[in-house]
């Protein structure tokens, strides 16, 4: 095969790896902080992307910094603020039940999300152009095709996962999302705010995701109701390669799993239709191996 060709696929799969990496970032802070797998989490990504777009078609803005920074700020605040009621009204009232009580409700939840566009946003079970807020400008190489774009989107995810590293790591918040995270009761008695550190959480985490839907409109140049159902199971898939609650190791999954829908889509037949099918199998492999993930979870090093 051209190496421009292969270096093509190389460039995209690193692009998808970015956005699985987000998605997944987001399942792995709530699951550290309150051990719970929250699967409204794809359907938040795509009320981000929508929010977005309304906001886009609604700013008539000449400016196109203005409309681009208004758009970007819309699905950021869209995909927090779902995360912080889901976390407020949804999984912190079920802390004491049954886990099984949270994962339905979420579910529920994302399907609410998913059927109101659907059903209330115009002509919602169509897909949706998405506006290219960035340069379609590119440049050829022989067969090897750079975007603008794409280089400026996986830069812009590459800083939102250093913020993110930043936020848990070196700051005050980061060291009560920590402390929450390996003991709870310990952290309340030392006078942190457990509720306001799992709203924080909640939002921080939402808020990768719906950066990330947001990069997927850019990317396809298209967005519909459903596109959060295959991010969503792919993001936790990603999460639950690389270890469940281990940041680091949702980031290694999200680039994993695009790194095996790429081989799929250069090495098997019908790669359209079988790179999906191939990336899933690979992972179930790897669960009935390694069922604590690639990067096994420490409890003094969760989130």
């Amino acid at each position: 095969m051209d190496i421009g060709i292969l270096g093509q696929y190389a460039v995209n799969g690193i692009m998808l790896g970015m956005m699985y990496a987000l998605v997944a970032v987001g399942f792995t802070l709530f699951f550290g902080v309150l051990d719970v797998i929250k699967f409204s989490h794809g359907d938040v990504l795509m009320m981000g992307a929508f929010a977005a777009l309304a906001t886009f078609m609604g700013n008539s803005a000449s400016d196109v910094l203005t409309r681009f920074v208004f758009t970007i700020c819309a699905g950021m605040s869209c995909t927090a603020l779902l995360g912080v009621l889901a976390a407020r009204y949804l999984v912190l009232p079920l802390k004491s039940a049954p886990s099984l009580n949270t994962l339905l409700i979420t579910l529920m939840f994302g399907s609410v999300l998913r059927e109101a566009v659907r059903l209330f946003y115009p002509d919602g079970s169509n897909p949706k152009p998405f506006p290219a807020l960035l340069s379609t400008k590119s440049y050829e190489f022989g067969n090897f095709m750079l975007r603008i774009d794409s280089m400026v989107l996986l830069l812009a995810g590459f800083l939102v996962i250093v913020a993110i590293h930043y936020i848990v790591n070196k700051t005050r918040l980061g060291l009560a999302i920590r402390a929450v995270a390996q003991d709870q009761e310990t952290a309340q008695t030392m006078g942190i705010a457990f509720k306001t550190v799992v709203l924080v959480t909640f939002a921080l985490g939402s808020v990768a995701a719906g950066i990330a839907g947001i990069m997927n409109g850019i990317y396809y140049s298209e967005i519909n109701f459903g596109m959060g159902l295959l991010l969503g199971v792919i993001g936790f898939s990603a999460a639950v390669i690389g270890g469940l609650g281990n940041l680091y190791g949702a980031i290694l999954g999200g680039f994993i799993f695009a790194a095996l829908q790429t081989i799929g889509a250069v090495a098997l037949p019908f790669a359209s239709a079988y790179k999906d099918v191939f990336a899933f199998g690979v992972v179930i492999l790897l669960m009935a191996f390694r069922p604590t993930g690639l990067i096994a979870e420490k409890l003094s090093e969760r989130v």
